[in-house]
């Protein structure tokens, strides 16, 4: 690396640890230095609200440890030990090779080591995802592509109305399982089934095998899954539909909910019904909440920064602005964004509403963040949705601080989402809990 990063968050790409642990059933397996499994559930699972290990993740993470003699000989053979060990001690369905820093650079041959075990019928596939390939973000899609390209199969039919959904990084995203659960809930209101690959009772090596199957892919993100989805279209002719804004609340959910049924062919007089109800209730609820959302006497931020990842940035942002009436002040994006993705990016933060847009940072760095923050005057206490690293600089200039997204060490996430009606609601009570909170400290 060529400079410091103060305040790092995102990891590196053998995070993608965090996306096998994910999969059920599935059990990763390092070919990297020890201590690197470690930290990265450290840092991407208990820093992001205490996810917990999972089924084979944390400390039961096997890893061949490599040390300085792996470097000057190689570590081949030392793999191919902990692949039989692993095989023989650990139940599994599925398992992933993943390289550290130390195995790329040095050039191990894992592909062949793996090979030895697939083709004696071992369901594994490998991965390069070194630390300096990119963060973990990088490393998530690395695993999918080695799953698409070393393991799955042509189907022998397509199933109409299932849908691979890639949306929400699993595990390092700390509000991940809510999030797919409540997009798969609300696919099935228009008559789709979500294949979502990830977490309690999404399938397993099952749900993977599955993918060549589908009708079509959804990417809900900015970027993430774009590659992904192209891979599939490439290898399997799978059509694809890119949403890049994650729906919260009423008029993005509602929105997102007619463009995927059209895509798909489901849109209807039933489906309509569906998106309508939705609708109604979410509204039902902020309008009984219309009191508080009101109060003058409680100091109300009137506008907001956006610390985050671009998905949750540009969601987020969208809601606030057009259901909320607040207006932004600047957002931060805090993953190593592709440089290809960033106009695009920059453009849905023109378009936040037809009057309102919102100027942008990429950076990684918590001291650019707040030294960005302490140069612009805020007219009024703002809203600070970040993480757990800008406490002081939310205290700083009297900012309503909430912590969403990575690290999280205030809070305990378990099934919480931001998605769909229930997220905006979800997004609203914490905003105005932590509001009547701060009024009484």
């Amino acid at each position: 690396m060529s400079e410091i990063i103060q305040g790092p968050r995102h990891g590196c790409a053998l995070g993608a640890q965090q996306t096998v642990v994910a999969i059920e059933r599935a059990i990763p397996i390092l070919h990297a230095g020890p201590g690197c499994g470690s930290k990265l559930h450290r840092g991407l699972s208990l820093a992001g609200g205490y996810q917990g290990a999972g089924y084979a993740g944390a400390d039961a993470i096997p890893c061949t440890n490599m040390i300085e003699k792996d470097v000057v000989f190689g570590g081949t053979d030392k793999l191919r030990d902990v692949i039989e060990g692993t095989l023989k001690i650990m139940d599994g369905d599925f398992f992933v090779v993943l390289t550290g820093c130390t195995a790329d650079i040095i050039g191990d041959d894992v592909g062949s080591i793996v090979s030895e075990f697939r083709e004696q019928g071992v369901p594994i596939v490998h991965a390069e995802t070194a630390g300096f390939k990119g963060d973990a973000y990088k490393g998530h899609e690395l695993v999918l592509e080695a799953i698409i390209k070393q393991h799955l199969k042509p189907a022998a039919q397509i199933e109409k109305g299932l849908v691979n959904v890639f949306a929400s990084v699993p595990r390092h995203d700390p509000f991940w399982e809510g999030d797919l659960n409540e997009i798969k809930k609300l696919l099935a209101g228009i008559g789709l089934k979500a294949n979502i690959l990830f977490g309690y009772n999404s399938g397993g090596i099952k749900a993977l095998e599955e993918i060549p199957a589908a009708q079509f892919n959804l990417v809900v993100s900015p970027y993430i899954g774009l590659k992904i989805a192209e891979l599939l279209e490439e290898k399997f002719q799978t059509p694809y539909l890119h949403y890049p804004v994650l729906p919260v609340g009423g008029i993005e959910t509602s929105k997102f909910l007619r463009t995927v049924a059209e895509f798909a062919g489901t849109l209807s007089e039933q489906t309509e019904k569906f998106v309508v109800q939705q609708e109604e209730e979410f509204y039902h609820y902020i309008v009984r909440a219309a009191d508080v959302l009101t109060e003058y006497r409680l100091n109300q931020p009137k506008r907001f920064y956006n610390i985050n990842d671009a998905s949750y940035a540009l969601g987020f942002s969208k809601f606030l602005v057009n259901e909320l009436g607040y207006f932004p002040i600047h957002q931060f994006i805090n993953e190593d964004v592709p440089e290809e993705y960033k106009d695009a990016i920059e453009g849905y933060f023109k378009e936040l509403s037809p009057e309102i847009s919102s100027g942008i940072t990429f950076t990684q760095d918590g001291g650019v963040i707040e030294d960005k923050i302490r140069s612009i005057k805020a007219l009024t206490a703002p809203l600070v949705l970040a993480s757990s690293w800008e406490f002081d600089i939310a205290k700083e200039i009297s900012g309503l601080h909430l912590s969403v997204g990575l690290p999280i060490i205030d809070r305990l996430i378990l099934h919480h989402t931001y998605v769909g009606y229930i997220g905006g609601l979800n997004l609203v009570e914490d905003i105005y809990t932590r509001l009547l909170s701060k009024n009484r400290e």
